[in-house]
């Protein structure tokens, strides 16, 4: 696949098998409003909070308002992956000497680049991804959080984020300058790819055994190749950049995991919403497409363990919530897949309990269906038995607004 074009606030990434999107939605449609309805979401809130007094952001240390904003955000900071290809809002500023750094929890994204602007994405549970960005440079007395629309749009509005404001993570082939290699192609990544398609143009810190990916290396001239030996098991950037300049020296390997999960599911659910809204024929597919990605139904498989090198393994899987046994959806297994229990977290998210009743109740249905073995067809044969069951009992205990059938359920 060729690539045009590089990112805003993009998450460099993965090929998708399915067709794009029939239609692209306009974003002033009554049913939609993108731009002249109220944002809901987390960083028009901080920004809220910023204008009545209630929050204050501190300039401090080398990477100005970051850390205050993490902080505010609830972001944990082992979040932290470095991007250094050139793909990005700030392409000038990232160099593999200068990586962008990404940070997320479930429902916004933060990158900075120093010396530029800190980039900030929340997911509004009607609308979808929303932009803003944050002089970064010096302090102010007033630091404001900017709405920006159509800069970011260019790239986060388009087949490849399913034709809703969404993410996209890409994985390129990069020169030793961090330039992409265009004519090289590139993957938009998720869990359906597998690792040595991943990561091209990012660090990467952590193992992975035997199996391979592209981070951590270049290419060379204009090949499409990298030298995945080199890059492999890297537990330490020393000598391949400054990692004092950066408030952590990593870039997880199971946070970049996670984040090549929950990209693609914050588009699913956001387009979701946006069909139903707007009665589009297409709902069914979608809703199929969704409960097979939630499941994780076409996940690739680990050759061999994977771990990180940050602790953010321990801080996402304590968060919860648990059920009676102990259990949760944000347990990893990482020997065999990402999830112990195979069903997304994101399941819990504002953004999936607000969509609309005329596809929330047939995707539960679908769900239940699946979980409870009712469906046995070969697109859920990666499902055993165990794993329904599982799935079914810590939904029942830990999800109230499920309907009752799943909790009737035998």
């Amino acid at each position: 696949m060729k690539v045009k074009a590089v990112v805003c606030l993009a998450l460099a990434s993965s090929a998708s098998a399915q067709a794009p999107p029939s239609f692209i939605p306009r974003l002033g449609d009554p049913q939609i409003r993108y731009y002249t309805a109220e944002s809901h979401d987390l960083v028009s809130n901080l920004a809220h909070r910023l204008e009545r007094g209630d929050a204050h952001l501190e300039f401090s240390g080398p990477w100005g308002y970051l850390e205050s904003v993490l902080r505010e955000l609830s972001v944990p900071v082992s979040s932290q992956t470095l991007v250094f290809s050139k793909t990005s809002l700030q392409v000038a500023r990232i160099s593999p000497d200068h990586p962008r750094a990404l940070y997320f929890a479930d429902d916004v994204y933060i990158g900075m680049v120093r010396g530029g602007l800190l980039e900030l994405t929340a997911i509004d549970p009607q609308k979808g991804a929303v932009f803003y960005t944050i002089d970064n440079n010096k302090p102010s007395p007033q630091p404001r959080l900017l709405r920006r629309n159509e800069e970011c749009l260019k790239c986060h509005f388009t087949v490849n984020t399913m034709s809703v404001p969404g993410f996209l993570t890409r994985s390129v082939f990069a020169d030793s300058t961090g330039e992409p290699i265009l004519e090289a192609g590139s993957y938009l990544t998720d869990h359906r790819s597998p690792l040595n398609e991943r990561w091209g143009g990012w660090y990467v810190t952590g193992t992975h055994g035997a199996d391979r990916h592209l981070g951590n290396g270049f290419a060379k001239g204009r090949a499409n190749k990298i030298d995945s030996e080199h890059g492999a098991n890297v537990t330490d950037l020393k000598g391949r950049v400054n990692t004092a300049l950066y408030p952590v020296p990593t870039s997880d390997l199971v946070a970049l995991m996670v984040l090549n999960h929950q990209i693609r599911m914050h588009n699913l659910i956001t387009r979701l919403g946006y069909e139903a809204r707007l009665n589009r024929p297409e709902l069914p597919a979608t809703i199929e497409n969704t409960v097979r990605y939630l499941l994780f139904a076409d996940e690739a498989q680990l050759r061999d363990r994977a771990a990180g090198t940050a602790p953010f393994r321990a801080e996402f899987e304590a968060r919860g919530p648990f059920d009676s046994k102990g259990r949760s959806l944000r347990q990893m297994d990482l020997e065999r897949r990402l999830f112990r229990y195979p069903c997304s977290f994101l399941i819990y998210s504002e953004a999936f309990d607000a969509l609309p009743d005329a596809v929330r109740n047939p995707l539960y249905q679908r769900l239940f269906e699946v979980l409870s073995g009712q469906d046995r067809s070969a697109a859920y044969r990666a499902l055993s038995a165990a794993d329904r069951r599982a799935v079914l009992e810590i939904l029942a205990e830990t999800k109230p607004s499920l309907p009752a059938y799943f909790r009737a359920a035998p």
